[in-house]
């Protein structure tokens, strides 16, 4: 079913753009109305200050799941907030269903602060695969599109994420190391060495497509939900980068990896932060 829809006569311009057109309609209709003019009621706490949602994030999920649905029949959708609502639905990511797997709004405090530096996710999965994703940051106008075996594009335009100078520091952004249990933590503060120059992550959605692109060198998270990495773990192998756990398995979208997990424009870069999360833990 999913090579059918990617690969079939339709060719890769055509689900994939029809996919494309449906999540810029829905940050068109329900997003970007609502960026610097979110009212008090419209924001409300999850599971604390730094676990936010907005109208936008329940709306613009929404009206994803109905035109994502419609465009791949039988398919089903895992949503950051259905989930919220019926953490059961998370269960579909090991199913025999193609999931469309939906974050619509990756980045809700800089979205609630008024920034440019969120986006919307979406990536494409089977089995446990995730065959295709599209990373949509409305605000800087950057579209980044993957295709398991055909390459990345921002903007239509080919991207290689590259490899960083021989010897160069390497510019990391990492989760928060407070917001973790404390052998993660000491695994992350192993960021803080020489060679390496650690920030705490903003929306992970665009610090993927920056190391895609190659203007960062790696990411390191001690999360896992699948719709903040699945699509951006798709797009910086296409763009030729890596990714594993701590154990050094590839990142698992169902869940149950070792954390925490990086993903670098190189397999060298992946295994220098590797060396430094193993230290620091």
């Amino acid at each position: 079913m999913i090579d059918d829809f990617l690969y079939g006569t339709a060719g890769h311009t055509g689900p994939t753009a029809e996919v494309e057109a449906a999540v810029r309609a829905a940050a068109a209709a329900e997003i970007l109305p609502r960026h610097r003019k979110l009212a008090a009621h419209e924001i409300i706490e999850k599971s604390g200050p730094h676990d936010l949602v907005t109208a936008a994030d329940r709306l613009a999920e929404e009206h994803l799941t109905a035109a994502l649905t419609k465009l791949l029949p039988g398919s089903v959708v895992v949503g950051e907030e259905s989930v919220h609502a019926d953490p059961g639905l998370y269960d579909a990511l090991g199913g025999d269903a193609p999931v469309w797997i939906v974050d619509p709004v990756d980045g809700t405090r800089q979205f609630v602060r008024g920034e440019a530096g969120f986006c919307t996710l979406v990536a494409l999965a089977h089995h446990g695969e995730v065959h295709a994703s599209w990373t949509y940051a409305p605000v800087l106008g950057e579209m980044a599109v993957a295709v398991r075996g055909r390459g990345a594009t921002l903007n239509g335009t080919p991207i290689r994420s590259g490899a960083p100078a021989p010897g160069a520091v390497l510019n990391v952004a990492m989760s928060h190391p407070d917001y973790t249990t404390e052998e993660q933590k000491r695994a992350l503060l192993g960021l803080r060495t020489d060679g390496i120059a650690a920030r705490p992550c903003g929306s992970a959605g665009l610090e993927y497509l920056a190391v895609a692109r190659g203007a960062q060198d790696a990411t390191a998270f001690n999360w896992e939900y699948a719709w903040d990495h699945a699509a951006g773990l798709l797009l910086v192998t296409e763009a030729g980068g890596a990714q594993s756990t701590l154990s050094g398995a590839p990142f698992r979208i169902a869940g149950g990896n070792d954390l925490p997990f990086t993903a670098g424009r190189d397999e060298s870069t992946v295994q220098r932060v590797l060396a430094a999360l193993r230290a620091g833990g």
